[in-house]
């Protein structure tokens, strides 16, 4: 088994290096614009640490750089096609990455490990950044509101069903 494990990772090895070697070569004489494609390293890199994992399943901290460069890479890769000016509008992108990040590491890694918390709140922080920028989310606030109405509504239900279960004693007897 182990043997097999070496002969994966060779593999990789080798064909990564042929790659980066090709598309240095081809960038060297030109056939390839260097300041265009910069980002596809971020992307590869990331695609590199998701074979990783794949190869050994218990390496399941491979995915969350995995994730960061692609999405990253991804990122850079639709900016530098001119679109750099959007990047005011992109920047929640760097908080979502790890947050992608750790739903990959919660839902490949052991059970009970946790890590939805800071997913759900990377990812909650994003959208929220996200919504500011879209105009379909401009009464976005309107949820909170609509979320503490509801526990407002419940707390209030709560208190007044726990207080029908002790009822006023209005005959003055004192419960006796």
């Amino acid at each position: 088994m182990a043997e097999n494990q070496t002969n994966k990772s060779n593999f990789i090895t080798g064909l990564l290096l042929i790659l980066v070697g090709i598309f240095l070569l081809s960038a060297q004489f030109g056939y390839i614009c260097w300041e265009n494609l910069w980002p596809f390293f971020l992307i590869i890199g990331g695609v590199l640490f998701f074979l990783g994992f794949l190869v050994n399943r218990r390496n399941y901290g491979l995915l969350m750089p995995g994730s960061v460069l692609t999405v990253i890479g991804l990122l850079f890769l639709y900016t530098n096609a001119g679109r750099w000016y959007e990047m005011e509008y992109l920047w929640p992108t760097f908080v979502l990455a790890p947050g992608i990040g750790f739903i990959l590491m919660y839902l490949f890694g052991p059970k009970g490990n946790g890590l939805w918390i800071p997913a759900i709140i990377l990812c909650t922080i994003a959208l929220v950044f996200y919504a500011r920028f879209w105009f379909i989310f401009r009464y976005w606030p309107l949820i909170l509101i609509a979320i503490g109405l509801y526990i407002l509504i419940n707390a209030s239900k709560k208190k007044s069903s726990s207080e029908s279960k002790n009822p006023v004693d209005f005959t003055g007897n004192g419960g006796a």
